[in-house]
């Protein structure tokens, strides 16, 4: 059995109008309930694409060499970040 803890999170009115009206039209059990499986889903979301990557990589030869790092950051246009700053 999940231990549950109770905390407060910041939301637009206009995203709790909305819960509430899925509510209040019995497609949602509750407004918590709502948020919790919300929440999993995104939990879920995050580590499928981690696995998704993980198994790419793994595919593909691993994580890029600093050569391919360099190539791709030419062709993206992405400066390269001065030495012992914050990237």
């Amino acid at each position: 059995m999940a231990t549950m803890q109770k905390i407060t999170v910041t939301v637009p009115t206009e995203w709790v109008a909305s819960i509430r009206g899925l509510v209040s039209e019995g497609k949602a059990d509750s407004v918590s309930g709502f948020v919790q499986h919300a929440i999993e889903v995104a939990l879920d979301d995050v580590a499928g694409w981690g696995a998704m990557l993980a198994h790419a990589l793994q595919e593909t030869g691993g994580d890029m060499t600093p050569e391919e790092r360099a190539w791709a950051d030419r062709v993206l246009g992405v400066a390269e970040a001065e030495p012992g700053s914050a990237a």
